[in-house]
């Protein structure tokens, strides 16, 4: 018995759908070991989800030769920005959380596209890319970040000190100052004033020598990378 796995039969069906729970919880094991909001179940239904509106268009188009087999796929793309916008937290310090795995939804829901409609290979490739980005890459991105000279730090300091005294103690620790941005105190304190501001050291040395070096200049309470 030949099955043609490219039209919409029943083993195609399950061969897809059962792919897409596959390569769909492959990349969200990685993003639940995190502690990210969207893991290892939420990428399984996106890339199901996914799979099904294409398996949808097409059935649609085999059983009638009519629409479009393009536009479920495009309405999924426009979709998943919702939810992958809503993975992305602006803390109260300015610390933006959730862009790979927003990013990692995107993605996950081209390749539940892909399966769906049976472009079995750019799936399977896909995946294994996608999983390659997301766990080996991380160990490269820490390393290149340990090593660069500029980070942005969150300030938070005592009102009754100026902002040019803060700025004067962190020349004095041989950092450079790229940028200033004042901006509100996490918890509303009118005791204390708060800045964002983008630092560069003239020699290398480890992120957290730099930030202890921010928290212990006098006035500053409390400091930290973003």
């Amino acid at each position: 018995m030949n099955l043609d796995l490219s039209s919409i039969n029943t083993v195609s069906i399950l061969i897809r759908l059962l792919l897409s729970v596959v390569c769909g919880g492959l990349i969200g094991l990685e993003r639940g070991r995190a502690g990210r909001p969207a893991g290892f179940r939420t990428h399984i239904l996106v890339c199901m989800g996914a799979a099904m509106a294409m398996l949808t268009n097409q059935y649609v188009f085999q059983m009638y030769g009519t629409g479009d087999i393009t536009r479920m796929g495009a309405q999924v793309l426009s979709g998943i920005g919702f939810l992958g916008a809503g993975t992305i937290i602006v803390t109260g310090n300015n610390k933006v959380k959730g862009l790979t795995t927003a990013a990692g939804l995107w993605a996950t829901a081209c390749m539940g596209l892909a399966i769906g409609v049976g472009f079995y290979a750019a799936a399977v490739f896909g995946c294994m890319l996608i999983s390659f980005v997301t766990v080996a890459l991380h160990r490269l991105d820490n390393y290149l970040l340990s090593r660069s000279k500029v980070i942005d730090v969150y300030i938070e300091y005592e009102s009754s000190y100026s902002i040019g005294s803060i700025i004067d103690s962190i020349k004095k620790q041989m950092i450079h100052i790229d940028a200033i941005e004042v901006v509100r105190p996490t918890y509303g304190n009118t005791s204390i004033s708060a800045i964002v501001m983008t630092l560069r050291v003239k020699k290398k040395q480890p992120r957290l020598d730099t930030i202890a070096k921010v928290c212990n200049i006098e006035g500053v309470v409390f400091a930290e990378e973003i």
